[in-house]
């Protein structure tokens, strides 16, 4: 029998999020044996995602690309294609604009997301395909992986684990891995 080396044979991750027992805005992320607690958004999970309403989409989403903040984190092992941040990378958020959910540059006068956060939670933050590949004005934007805060407050659609626990996840991902909120 011959052994296949062809990469389209070999399984890719996925990674399941489901909502913590008892807590709307908290999950438990799976990927294998793993377990990890993680932040989901201010309106827990729903299958009917809108612009602004705070919930985390209820669907399969395949990991884009992903960001990093050079300044903040060093070499990063992953699978994924990864940009350093720059002070003028933007993501639209307003869903009448033509780059509705598109990384843009500033200056950038409808309503963005400021990649380069003040605070860390964009230190990694990984583009999922919700409403990316095949935009629908209105249906969400900017749904993230990123890092959660401290106390794992709510996010605002996004799903977030804490900074070790997304360095320890990070040399599994790729391309082709799967994150599905249920």
């Amino acid at each position: 029998m011959r052994k296949t080396t062809d990469k389209s044979h070999r399984k890719h991750g996925q990674i399941v999020v489901r909502r913590a027992p008892g807590k709307a805005t908290e999950a438990i992320l799976q990927y294998g044996p793993l377990r990890l607690r993680a932040a989901i958004g201010r309106s827990g999970i729903t299958s009917f995602k809108r612009e602004g309403d705070g919930a985390t989409p209820r669907a399969p989403m395949r990991l884009i690309s992903a960001y990093r903040r050079g300044d903040r984190m060093g070499a990063v092992a992953t699978g994924l294609p990864m940009q350093r941040i720059r002070k003028d990378m933007l993501w639209c958020d307003a869903p009448g604009h033509p780059a509705y959910n598109r990384p843009v540059s500033a200056p950038f006068a409808a309503s963005h997301e400021t990649l380069m956060r003040k605070d860390r939670l964009y230190d990694v933050c990984i583009v999922m395909d919700w409403n990316v590949r095949s935009r629908r004005r209105g249906c969400g934007s900017a749904i993230f992986f990123h890092i959660a805060r401290a106390d794992y407050a709510p996010t605002e659609g996004c799903v977030a684990l804490s900074p070790t626990d997304m360095r320890r996840l990070l040399p599994y991902l790729t391309d082709q891995t799967v994150l599905t909120v249920l």
